[in-house]
């Protein structure tokens, strides 16, 4: 099964509010890590996209691909998230899927600055900031 049909049924089902189907597209033992604490198997899939807003919609394209074996494919995906009510949001997702379940889904944030040019993660005290957490700041030239 190729990478874009597991991801079509996701999308389908994010896009429909279901929960339950969503996580039909995981294995019993799925690692799910989206832009909350990380979960293990199809109840925290459920509990997750339950969570999430109604009209929440998902557009994706597939950046990379890699079989890793017969039955094993990664991939590496950007996803539009929008919704209703707030501005849409962008990330990065990667999937191990297997078979045609997903094995394995990390989701992190994709950010730009104002002048478009890649963001990355500094921590805040870089910034001036202060000595916790960490902040978006505009990628600078190397």
């Amino acid at each position: 099964m190729a990478l874009e049909d597991v991801l079509d049924r996701w999308k389908r089902a994010v896009d429909a509010h279901d929960p339950e189907g969503v996580a039909a597209n995981f294995t019993e033992d799925a690692i799910f890590q989206s832009l909350q604490p990380y979960g293990v198997g199809k109840a925290a899939v459920t509990a997750y996209y339950d969570s999430q807003p109604l009209g929440m919609k998902a557009e994706y394209e597939v950046l990379e691909t890699r079989r890793l074996a017969d039955d094993l494919v990664l991939g590496y995906v950007n996803v539009d998230f929008s919704f209703a009510d707030r501005p849409a949001r962008n990330v990065r997702l990667g999937v191990l899927v297997r078979g045609d379940l997903i094995a394995h889904h990390q989701v992190s944030p994709h950010q730009f600055s104002a002048c478009g040019a890649p963001a990355r993660m500094v921590p805040s005290a870089v910034r001036g900031r202060g000595p916790s957490g960490w902040a978006w700041s505009p990628a600078r030239p190397r």
